[in-house]
């Protein structure tokens, strides 16, 4: 495994490396390169493909014309060979060999496999008589013999069924192979010639494109500087004319927009100020009024409460001031509740599970509605700090809207942690909505809930679904990948360092 990763590191760098060196050469070696390519790629491809063709078919027409030449041996020697008449068993050899160029050699063998006559003028080559042989009840049998002059297709037909002898020709592959040749080296020529005329067109062409293309370039680096006052000529009234139509256009247009953003920066460094003083002046105001008022006001009010509530006197007095304290004791509790709300410190001590937990039994408790709470693979474990706000704060609304518009009687809350893949569920058996109408893009507007819901699952890189019928109660899945709650961790990584 290690060394097909290797292997892979390897492909990339010599891609990256050819690539870079293909980047760097001007746009008129690419127009020429890819004319040039495209011409030798099509000669090389037809040359290649005529060849192939022209080789079966001259192949197939040299078997057939051996097998013809083989038969018509055969018929025309069996008198001749039955009355053991020698002259024209050579005559008809030397005509055989006369009439077909490519007829490397012919012979005749008797029944018992002894050569009658043949046309070798050096002698019967030893070997040949075996190398090639006929069933009595086959038509012929071809086979290609490999020599020193090349391939012969050798053909062996029976005479008179084998009862009188064998008939064998060999045809030489030599003047085939010289036709290819002569074919291959026209086409080859061809694509020269098409190469030249195809370089002459590109460098014409190169020079109309890159002419105007050079203006751009130089307009640009302006731009890129900061200046937008260049402007490009119209060269043709193609694609590169309304190319520099569309520059002048765009620079035009960035003139404006630069020159509006300078004006909206300082204003947005006016209000940013601002806004941030009114923020600081607001935090000041809330923790002066928590820490001298309502804190010191309650603390207070529980201390003098419980001395009236120790004395012994009056006892509808002490009464009423038990039932002060609850009231006091009720206000703080609301308070630390919506604290908890705020922001849950068991969530960034403990994780997302202990923090479930915990938000359910207050939650049951609060409404009077049973959660069920499941939750697999993540008691050992932490996610990501901003997969785990988001999912708890995404659960947390859903159990909310259950509680204001469902009227049910039953949540159940799964968060699983398996095979890559997180998924949170909360279902309940209220009365349900119509789920399609409520996502569209209008009417989400108008739930301001939903909408928040999809907006922290696409954060995280999740998927927000919603399965819902009227009667029906509600589905709501957030799904995502394992790889993108480890993404989450390296960012929060990065900010810390």
């Amino acid at each position: 495994m290690i060394r097909s990763f290797t292997d892979s590191l390897i492909r990339l760098s010599l891609f990256a490396r050819a690539w870079a060196l293909v980047s760097a050469v001007s746009l008129r070696v690419k127009i020429l390169g890819m004319v040039l390519g495209l011409v030798l790629l099509l000669g090389t491809g037809v040359t290649l493909q005529v060849r192939a063709t022209l080789t079966r078919t001259l192949l197939a027409q040299l078997q057939e014309e051996s097998v013809s030449l083989g038969r018509d041996l055969a018929a025309r020697a069996t008198d001749p060979l039955l009355i053991n008449d020698l002259y024209n068993i050579h005559q008809l050899l030397r005509e055989t060999r006369a009439n077909n160029p490519d007829v490397r050699y012919a012979f005749v063998l008797d029944r018992d496999g002894r050569v009658v006559a043949h046309t070798f003028g050096g002698g019967f080559p030893a070997g040949l008589v075996n190398a090639n042989a006929v069933a009595a009840d086959a038509h012929h049998h071809t086979l290609a013999i490999a020599t020193e002059e090349g391939v012969v297709w050798d053909t062996a037909v029976p005479i008179f069924e084998g009862k009188a002898g064998t008939a064998r020709v060999g045809l030489s592959e030599a003047r085939m192979h010289g036709a290819i040749a002569s074919v291959t080296r026209q086409l080859l020529l061809t694509t020269a010639i098409v190469s030249l005329i195809g370089i002459a067109t590109a460098i014409f062409l190169t020079w109309l494109l890159t002419r105007p293309v050079r203006q751009l370039v130089a307009a640009t680096e302006a731009v890129r500087r900061g200046d937008f006052s260049p402007r490009v000529g119209r060269w043709a009234d193609d694609e590169l004319g309304e190319l520099a139509d569309a520059f002048n256009t765009m620079t035009t247009d960035l003139a404006r927009a630069d020159a509006e953003r300078l004006e909206r920066e300082q204003m947005r460094a006016f209000y940013l100020r601002q806004i941030i003083s009114a923020q600081e002046e607001e935090r000041k105001r809330i923790a002066r009024e928590l820490h001298d008022e309502t804190g010191q006001a309650l603390a207070s009010v529980m201390v003098g409460l419980r001395n009236v509530e120790e004395s012994p006197s009056v006892e509808e007095l002490h009464t009423r001031l038990v039932d002060l304290r609850g009231v006091a004791s009720a206000t703080l509790e609301n308070v630390r509740r919506l604290a908890l709300e705020l922001r849950p410190s068991v969530l960034d001590d403990l994780g997302l599970a202990a923090a479930l937990r915990r938000y359910a039994a207050d939650y049951t408790a609060r409404f009077r509605i049973p959660v069920e709470t499941q939750i697999i693979g993540l008691d050992d474990c932490r996610l990501a700090p901003e997969v785990e706000t988001a999912l708890y704060r995404i659960i947390q609304e859903a159990l909310t809207n259950v509680a204001r518009h469902a009227r049910a009687t039953h949540v159940s809350v799964l968060l699983e942690r398996r095979d890559g893949q997180l998924t949170a569920i909360v279902e309940d058996n209220g009365c349900g909505f119509d789920a399609e109408q409520a996502l569209r893009a209008g009417a989400l507007e108008n739930r301001l809930g939903l909408y928040g819901m999809r907006e922290r699952a696409e954060l995280i890189g999740g998927t927000l679904t919603i399965e819902s019928q009227i009667g029906c109660g509600t589905t709501v899945y957030v799904r995502m990948s394992e790889s993108a709650n480890e993404r989450m961790g390296e960012s929060a990584n990065q900010r810390i360092l």
